[in-house]
């Protein structure tokens, strides 16, 4: 799982979440900020409305809550979907000695991202197409 200082990285540079079932997150609300939620049509699932997406709680699993927008969440993107990000600029994810390394091709310059855990190199490499797009 991502760290939460590159989710949120990710989101200010524009990542746009559109919550599926199996989806982690964390709230924005100091009082949950240990706490990682997984979305699943069987106690949490995204609404879509006209004035915007919630992530309604269903059923009993976390009773202090009914549904926050989605803008009060915050999306935890895994490896896989990390990758998916990156399509065909990605090249190949090796394991080092103490960190993983996430190479990609954009305009044919070869970029590497280096992180102790997979998916945060992952997020890197996302992070920098993101601001290159900006």
């Amino acid at each position: 799982m991502i760290s939460t200082d590159l989710a949120l990285a990710l989101r200010d540079a524009g990542l746009v979440w559109h919550p599926a079932s199996g989806d982690r997150f964390q709230l924005d609300e100091p009082e949950f900020e240990a706490d990682v939620f997984t979305v699943s049509e069987m106690t949490i699932e995204p609404r879509r409305y006209s004035t915007g997406t919630i992530l309604a709680f269903n059923g009993t699993t976390e009773w202090a809550l009914d549904s926050v927008a989605l803008d009060d969440a915050l999306w935890l993107p895994r490896e896989d979907q990390l990758r998916e990000l990156l399509r065909g600029a990605f090249r190949a994810l090796a394991r080092l000695d103490d960190t993983y390394r996430v190479e990609i091709v954009v305009r044919g310059e070869s970029l590497r991202f280096e992180h102790p855990e997979p998916a945060d190199a992952y997020a890197l490499a996302v992070l920098d197409l993101l601001r290159r797009i900006a």
